[in-house]
């Protein structure tokens, strides 16, 4: 029996109001990966009036969300879509860039399709 490996990887870096936040997407995403995540997020968040977020999501070995996944993703963008500046989704699968463009609906700052992982770190950084 092969085990089916999913969740999240997070990072989070800060410095005064600006946070750097690194996301790796691994397997078809599920809502207990949501409910392990978005407190962390939340929490990182909290301390902060108006915070700024560049985030980088590396979705190269992303397969996809369950239906009460996609939902919470989406809950997680309109509860803190306000304060990202800029997100970097970086990937290998058409479909991802799609996902990037209708994330731009969502989110108060600019998001961008990345298939190498060096011109998104430049772009976040610019």
């Amino acid at each position: 029996m092969t085990a089916l490996r999913h969740g999240f990887t997070i990072g989070l870096e800060r410095m005064n109001d600006e946070f750097f936040l690194t996301l790796k997407a691994k397997g078809k995403l599920t809502h207990s990966d949501y409910l392990a995540m978005t407190p962390v997020i939340d929490s990182a968040l909290a301390e902060v009036k108006h915070p700024k977020i560049k985030a980088l999501f590396d979705a190269t070995e992303l397969e996809g969300w369950e239906l009460s996944a996609a939902w919470d993703d989406f809950k997680l963008g309109l509860k803190h879509g306000n304060q990202f500046v800029k997100i970097a989704l970086y990937g290998n699968k058409g479909w991802q860039e799609l996902a990037t463009k209708i994330g731009n609906w969502f989110i108060a700052g600019e998001t961008r399709y990345f298939d190498d992982e060096s011109k998104a770190l430049a772009w976040l950084n610019q």
